[in-house]
């Protein structure tokens, strides 16, 4: 149990630390009257879009740090500046810029390299077109289910000018017991999904099944298992497979999109699940969880379907 409770600790305290920036920074902000002057940064990426003036800004922050850009969103749902609806799509906007990101971090160096550039650069191509697929998705829904005339991005509360020092200790008094509200939730969550991995639990997502049905060469049941529990060990052993020519590029793109799809679910419950309900609460949590990893899901499915056409 100690191993346990030192396990979630490692683990969540880097996240407990970004949440708590993000709070007190969307405070400070608010106190100097800056959050307006960010959210003009992007607003050409929303002006087709029906999603609200305070999502732009988050979606700044969201560029460095997506747990910062939600902590915002958070801010602006309490001070009822965003709906339920509004909460889902721009947390689901905020997601996108680590796809981009991804690009420089982990797919040039490291899956290019692997796999080759006919897979990898597939594989990549996979990445950014679920990212500009959410966004499109996010912009229609946005436009069927948002009026577009909620508040804007808030502004300093009084006309006075706030110094810096005093802008941090009204966020700091103000945001303290919010936070520590978060992080119990967040401390709890994690506790859960990390016993659960250790009584094996996620062991039911088994893609043996489905390997079979789909015909892969008995050779790629390594790593396809090893992608879904690891993508960066699934991606180390099937690259070797590829330039010894053991396997064709479309056989290995099939793997990449089977282990993708039985992974996607895996990571959303064990990493993203829990920063989610911790910051926006379970239900809006779990549907922000469960529309984004459907969204990318179906994208790995389109590209399954085609890459099977083309085996067939």
């Amino acid at each position: 149990m100690i191993e346990l409770f030192l396990s979630v600790l490692d683990f969540a305290l880097p996240i407990l630390v970004m949440i708590f920036v993000g709070l007190v920074g969307t405070s400070v902000l608010v106190e100097l009257g800056l959050m307006q002057k960010i959210s003009k940064l992007v607003s050409p990426i929303f002006a087709y879009t029906n999603l609200p003036e305070t999502c732009a800004s988050a979606f700044v922050v969201a560029i460095g740090s997506a747990v910062a850009a939600n902590s915002m969103l958070f801010q602006a749902k309490k001070e009822n500046c965003l709906d339920d609806r509004e909460v889902v799509l721009c947390s689901m906007m905020n997601a996108t810029p680590a796809y981009f990101r991804e690009l420089f971090t982990y797919q040039i160096p490291i899956v290019l390299p692997a796999l080759g550039l006919v897979v990898g650069g597939f594989y990549s191509l996979v990445f950014v077109v679920t990212a500009v697929f959410k966004i499109l998705v996010i912009a229609v829904a946005s436009k069927i289910f948002l009026k577009g005339d909620s508040c804007k991005a808030p502004e300093t509360r009084s006309t006075e000018k706030v110094s810096l020092k005093t802008a941090l200790k009204r966020a700091l008094k103000k945001e303290f017991r919010v936070f520590l509200k978060i992080a119990g939730v967040y401390l709890i969550a994690t506790t859960i999904i990390f016993f659960l991995q250790e009584q094996g639990a996620f062991e039911i997502f088994s893609v043996l099944p489905l390997a079979e049905l789909f015909k892969i060469p008995p050779e790629t049941i390594v790593p396809l298992t090893s992608y879904v529990a690891s993508p960066i060990l699934g991606i180390s052993l099937l690259g070797p497979m590829i330039h010894s020519g053991e396997i064709t590029n479309v056989q290995a793109m099939i793997v990449l999109m089977l282990g993708s799809m039985f992974m996607l679910p895996i990571f959303a419950v064990r990493s993203q699940l829990p920063r989610k309900v911790a910051i926006f609460g379970t239900r809006l949590g779990v549907q922000i969880v469960a529309y984004s990893t459907a969204i990318s899901i179906f994208v790995r499915l389109i590209a399954l379907l085609v890459l099977l056409g083309m085996a067939s």
